[in-house]
């Protein structure tokens, strides 16, 4: 714990990235993620988008769908802002916070009686944290954490990915 809380401290105090904090660097990408909470867990895939408004803060719009897992699917909509501090050339970290959509249906196939479904749809705020090394100067890989607060769905997200820069 001493050493996440030292490396937060020093991104705070002004090291540079090098990679995407210029205005108007562009990315897109895909994500692996699971989502917990509530008692329910389930795998989830996404894509985004990233653009950076300002030097170090970049917008991403995102959409990710969670797999369907004991008769419960999920998918949420949103976009986050990020604040890159850059530790090095290659490895950023950023907060994140963010405002969303979250859909959840369960269904259940009640065999010869038919199906029986019931969705909801909530918004969402998100808060959380990131970390991207550029693996090449087109290519970054991350991991992502993310809370999601919505209205009888709160969910910790955990994700994987990797984005291509232009």
């Amino acid at each position: 714990m001493k050493k996440l809380v030292l490396i937060a401290v020093l991104a705070l105090f002004g090291m540079t990235a090098q990679a995407q904090t210029e205005k108007g660097d562009m990315a897109a990408g895909l994500n692996l993620g699971m989502g917990m909470g509530d008692g329910f867990t389930n795998i989830g895939i996404g894509a985004k988008y990233q653009w950076t408004v300002v030097n170090k803060l970049r917008l991403e719009p995102a959409f990710n769908y969670y797999l369907k897992k004991d008769f419960i699917s999920m998918w949420d909509l949103g976009v986050n802002a990020h604040y890159l501090f850059g530790l090095g050339d290659k490895f950023m970290v950023y907060p994140l916070a963010g405002l969303g959509v979250l859909g959840v249906k369960a269904s259940y196939d009640l065999g010869g009686w038919g199906d029986a479904s019931a969705s909801d749809t909530n918004f969402a705020f998100n808060l959380g944290a990131g970390a991207e090394y550029m693996v090449s100067p087109a290519i970054s890989v991350g991991l992502e954490f993310k809370y999601k607060i919505a209205s009888n769905w709160n969910r910790a997200l955990f994700s994987i990915g990797a984005a291509y820069h232009f």
